[in-house]
Protein backbone atom coordinates (compact mmCIF):
# COMPACT_ATOMS: atom_id res chain seq x y z
CA UNK A 1 0.00 0.00 0.00
CA UNK A 2 3.00 2.32 0.83
CA UNK A 3 4.54 1.60 -2.28
CA UNK A 4 1.55 2.76 -4.49
CA UNK A 5 0.73 5.80 -2.38
CA UNK A 6 4.57 6.31 -3.14
CA UNK A 7 3.59 5.95 -6.95
CA UNK A 8 0.72 8.44 -6.66
CA UNK A 9 2.92 10.83 -5.70
CA UNK A 10 5.51 10.33 -8.38
CA UNK A 11 2.85 10.35 -10.53
CA UNK A 12 1.25 13.51 -9.62
CA UNK A 13 4.78 15.58 -9.67
CA UNK A 14 5.94 13.77 -13.32
CA UNK A 15 2.35 14.01 -14.70
CA UNK A 16 2.17 18.17 -13.93
CA UNK A 17 3.01 19.25 -17.08
CA UNK A 18 1.45 16.88 -18.63
CA UNK A 19 -1.69 19.38 -20.08
CA UNK A 20 1.08 22.38 -20.58
CA UNK A 21 2.15 21.36 -24.14
CA UNK A 22 -0.35 23.28 -25.75
CA UNK A 23 0.85 26.40 -24.48
CA UNK A 24 4.16 26.04 -25.95
CA UNK A 25 3.13 27.21 -29.32
CA UNK A 26 3.15 25.03 -33.15
CA UNK A 27 3.48 21.74 -32.84
CA UNK A 28 6.90 22.01 -34.44
CA UNK A 29 8.01 23.37 -31.06
CA UNK A 30 6.26 20.79 -29.15
CA UNK A 31 8.32 17.92 -30.99
CA UNK A 32 11.59 20.11 -30.00
CA UNK A 33 10.44 20.20 -26.64
CA UNK A 34 9.12 16.82 -26.25
CA UNK A 35 12.46 15.82 -28.16
CA UNK A 36 14.71 17.82 -25.13
CA UNK A 37 12.70 16.44 -22.42
CA UNK A 38 13.18 12.95 -23.84
CA UNK A 39 16.66 13.35 -23.37
CA UNK A 40 17.03 14.95 -20.20
CA UNK A 41 14.64 12.57 -18.56
CA UNK A 42 17.00 9.32 -20.17
CA UNK A 43 19.60 10.88 -18.64
CA UNK A 44 18.55 11.74 -15.13
CA UNK A 45 16.91 7.60 -15.32
CA UNK A 46 20.76 6.79 -15.88
CA UNK A 47 22.14 8.65 -13.10
CA UNK A 48 19.76 7.70 -11.16
CA UNK A 49 20.25 4.00 -12.03
CA UNK A 50 23.96 4.52 -11.56
CA UNK A 51 23.24 5.40 -7.95
CA UNK A 52 20.95 2.37 -7.31
CA UNK A 53 23.70 0.08 -9.25
CA UNK A 54 26.58 1.46 -7.05
CA UNK A 55 25.11 1.35 -4.26
CA UNK A 56 24.19 -2.08 -4.11
CA UNK A 57 27.50 -3.41 -5.65
CA UNK A 58 29.20 -0.91 -2.54
CA UNK A 59 26.93 -3.00 0.08
CA UNK A 60 27.91 -6.05 -1.41
CA UNK A 61 31.41 -5.24 -1.18
CA UNK A 62 31.19 -4.02 1.96
CA UNK A 63 29.92 -7.01 3.43
CA UNK A 64 30.57 -10.06 1.42
CA UNK A 65 34.02 -8.85 0.48
CA UNK A 66 35.51 -10.39 -2.78
CA UNK A 67 36.21 -6.89 -4.72
CA UNK A 68 37.24 -3.53 -4.15
CA UNK A 69 34.94 -1.58 -2.01
CA UNK A 70 37.52 1.44 -2.23
CA UNK A 71 37.25 1.41 -6.19
CA UNK A 72 32.98 1.13 -5.98
CA UNK A 73 33.01 3.70 -3.60
CA UNK A 74 35.18 6.07 -5.10
CA UNK A 75 32.81 5.91 -8.50
CA UNK A 76 29.36 5.63 -6.29
CA UNK A 77 30.60 9.51 -5.10
CA UNK A 78 31.36 10.32 -8.41
CA UNK A 79 27.94 9.76 -9.13
CA UNK A 80 26.72 12.20 -6.55
CA UNK A 81 28.59 15.06 -8.22
CA UNK A 82 27.30 13.91 -11.49
CA UNK A 83 23.68 14.36 -10.60
CA UNK A 84 24.61 17.67 -8.90
CA UNK A 85 26.32 18.76 -12.40
CA UNK A 86 23.46 17.52 -14.19
CA UNK A 87 20.89 20.37 -12.59
CA UNK A 88 23.68 23.28 -13.01
CA UNK A 89 22.13 24.05 -16.36
CA UNK A 90 18.63 25.53 -14.71
CA UNK A 91 20.26 26.12 -10.93
CA UNK A 92 23.76 27.55 -11.08
CA UNK A 93 27.00 25.70 -9.98
CA UNK A 94 26.24 26.70 -6.33
CA UNK A 95 23.14 24.64 -6.28
CA UNK A 96 24.65 21.80 -8.30
CA UNK A 97 27.68 21.82 -6.18
CA UNK A 98 25.05 22.00 -2.64
CA UNK A 99 23.19 19.18 -3.93
CA UNK A 100 26.26 16.66 -4.66
CA UNK A 101 27.59 17.57 -1.49
CA UNK A 102 23.70 16.64 0.31
CA UNK A 103 24.01 13.60 -1.90
CA UNK A 104 27.67 12.47 -0.89
CA UNK A 105 26.58 13.08 2.49
CA UNK A 106 23.98 10.30 1.80
CA UNK A 107 26.60 7.74 0.72
CA UNK A 108 29.29 8.55 3.46
CA UNK A 109 26.48 7.80 5.90
CA UNK A 110 25.09 4.99 4.33
CA UNK A 111 28.54 3.73 4.32
CA UNK A 112 28.36 3.73 8.34
CA UNK A 113 24.99 2.42 8.72
CA UNK A 114 26.80 -1.01 6.72
CA UNK A 115 29.26 -0.74 8.59
CA UNK A 116 27.52 -0.79 11.86
CA UNK A 117 24.95 -3.64 10.64
CA UNK A 118 28.02 -5.69 9.65
CA UNK A 119 29.48 -5.15 13.09
CA UNK A 120 26.26 -5.55 14.91
CA UNK A 121 26.54 -2.15 16.74
CA UNK A 122 23.09 -1.61 17.29
CA UNK A 123 23.74 1.90 19.02
CA UNK A 124 26.02 2.89 16.11
CA UNK A 125 23.39 1.75 13.73
CA UNK A 126 20.57 3.80 15.17
CA UNK A 127 23.21 6.66 15.36
CA UNK A 128 23.70 6.20 11.55
CA UNK A 129 19.98 6.07 10.32
CA UNK A 130 18.74 8.69 12.18
CA UNK A 131 21.63 11.13 10.34
CA UNK A 132 20.44 9.45 7.42
CA UNK A 133 16.90 10.28 7.31
CA UNK A 134 18.11 13.89 8.68
CA UNK A 135 19.85 13.72 5.43
CA UNK A 136 16.95 12.60 2.61
CA UNK A 137 15.02 15.48 4.40
CA UNK A 138 17.94 18.50 3.95
CA UNK A 139 17.61 17.37 0.51
CA UNK A 140 14.00 17.13 -0.02
CA UNK A 141 14.02 20.56 1.39
CA UNK A 142 16.74 21.67 -0.75
CA UNK A 143 15.31 20.43 -4.28
CA UNK A 144 11.68 21.76 -2.85
CA UNK A 145 13.14 25.28 -2.60
CA UNK A 146 14.62 25.14 -6.27
CA UNK A 147 11.61 23.98 -7.63
CA UNK A 148 7.93 24.51 -6.75
CA UNK A 149 6.96 21.47 -8.90
CA UNK A 150 9.09 18.95 -6.15
CA UNK A 151 6.46 19.01 -3.34
CA UNK A 152 8.59 18.98 -0.44
CA UNK A 153 6.80 16.27 1.53
CA UNK A 154 6.62 14.08 -1.59
CA UNK A 155 10.28 14.27 -1.97
CA UNK A 156 10.88 13.25 1.59
CA UNK A 157 8.34 10.14 1.10
CA UNK A 158 10.20 9.09 -1.92
CA UNK A 159 13.70 9.56 -0.27
CA UNK A 160 12.62 7.85 2.94
CA UNK A 161 11.12 4.59 0.56
CA UNK A 162 14.83 4.70 -0.90
CA UNK A 163 16.58 4.58 2.41
CA UNK A 164 14.15 1.79 3.17
CA UNK A 165 14.47 -0.37 0.29
CA UNK A 166 18.57 -0.12 0.37
CA UNK A 167 18.53 -0.93 4.69
CA UNK A 168 16.56 -4.00 2.83
CA UNK A 169 18.93 -5.12 0.58
CA UNK A 170 21.46 -4.46 3.30
CA UNK A 171 19.43 -6.77 5.66
CA UNK A 172 18.98 -9.21 2.57
CA UNK A 173 23.32 -9.29 2.26
CA UNK A 174 23.69 -9.75 6.02
CA UNK A 175 21.35 -13.12 6.15
CA UNK A 176 22.74 -14.23 2.61
CA UNK A 177 19.24 -13.87 1.44
CA UNK A 178 19.72 -13.47 -2.16
CA UNK A 179 15.94 -13.50 -3.35
CA UNK A 180 15.41 -10.82 -1.33
CA UNK A 181 17.89 -8.77 -2.32
CA UNK A 182 16.96 -9.23 -5.71
CA UNK A 183 13.50 -7.97 -5.10
CA UNK A 184 14.80 -5.04 -2.79
CA UNK A 185 17.26 -4.44 -5.72
CA UNK A 186 14.24 -4.40 -8.26
CA UNK A 187 12.11 -2.54 -6.32
CA UNK A 188 14.45 -0.02 -5.24
CA UNK A 189 15.77 0.80 -9.03
CA UNK A 190 11.82 0.60 -10.10
CA UNK A 191 11.55 3.74 -7.10
CA UNK A 192 13.95 5.76 -8.40
CA UNK A 193 13.23 6.17 -11.99
CA UNK A 194 10.06 7.23 -10.29
CA UNK A 195 12.18 10.06 -9.02
CA UNK A 196 13.94 10.72 -12.12
CA UNK A 197 10.97 11.20 -13.91
CA UNK A 198 9.13 13.56 -11.06
CA UNK A 199 12.05 15.57 -11.02
CA UNK A 200 12.67 16.09 -15.28
CA UNK A 201 9.04 16.99 -15.23
CA UNK A 202 9.29 19.38 -12.71
CA UNK A 203 12.36 21.03 -14.38
CA UNK A 204 10.66 21.15 -17.92
CA UNK A 205 7.69 22.45 -16.19
CA UNK A 206 10.01 25.26 -14.92
CA UNK A 207 12.07 25.96 -17.17
CA UNK A 208 9.88 25.66 -20.50
CA UNK A 209 11.63 28.18 -22.58
CA UNK A 210 15.00 25.46 -22.25
CA UNK A 211 13.34 22.91 -23.84
CA UNK A 212 11.99 25.06 -27.07
CA UNK A 213 13.77 25.03 -30.04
Amino acid sequence: MKRIALALCAASMACATAGSSGDRGTAASSSVSSSSEAKLRADMRKLWEDHVTYTGLFAVAAIDGGVDANNIAERLLRNQDDIGNAIKTYYGDAAGNKLGSLLRDHILIAAELVKAAKAGDSAAQDAANKKWFKNADDIAAFLSSANPNWPQKTLQDMLHGHLQMVTEQVVALLKHDTPSLIAAYDKNSEHMMMLADALTSGIAKQFPDKFRG
